[in-house]
């Protein structure tokens, strides 16, 4: 269960840039306090695929993994593609947080690419494996990007 372990401290800059990024779009984009989760496969403020998670549409496990497989072949990028889900709520383990996570672990550990995946909401992220996370009181650009 090695590669189970998600995220660790410290988070390298580019990827700890790339998941503020993912808070801060999901802040500018998201004002309503209640929505559709929302699952994103690529780089934030970059190219990325999105799938909005519907309530009432019926997946299991395996339609799951399909579902990220497909998006990480649509997003076609070199390296890998970094997985979030936007949500609103704590940031606390919700079943949609642990269903996905599941699906994309199966996705990615098929096509042989690490998995890096977070839950995002207004105001933070959070890795459900390691329970790692970041938040901010409140998400602005930043003026200077060093």
């Amino acid at each position: 269960m090695g590669h189970e372990a998600g995220l660790r401290e410290p988070v390298a800059t580019p990827l700890r840039r790339a998941l503020r990024q993912a808070v801060l779009d999901h802040a500018v984009a998201e004002r309503r306090p209640a929505h559709l989760p929302i699952l994103h496969v690529g780089l934030p403020g970059a190219r990325q695929v999105v799938h909005p998670i519907r309530p009432d549409e019926a997946t299991d496990h395996a339609l799951r993994a399909d579902v990220v497989a497909a998006m990480v072949r649509r997003v076609a990028m070199s390296g890998t593609p970094l997985v979030w889900l936007t949500r609103s709520g704590e940031l606390i383990d919700q079943d949609v947080d642990t269903d996905w996570l599941a699906g994309a672990r199966q996705a990615l550990g098929e096509a042989g690419l690490p998995l890096v995946f977070v839950v995002v909401n207004r105001h933070g992220w959070r890795d459900p494996r390691s329970r790692l996370e970041t938040t901010w009181v409140r998400m602005r650009p930043r003026s200077d990007r060093r």
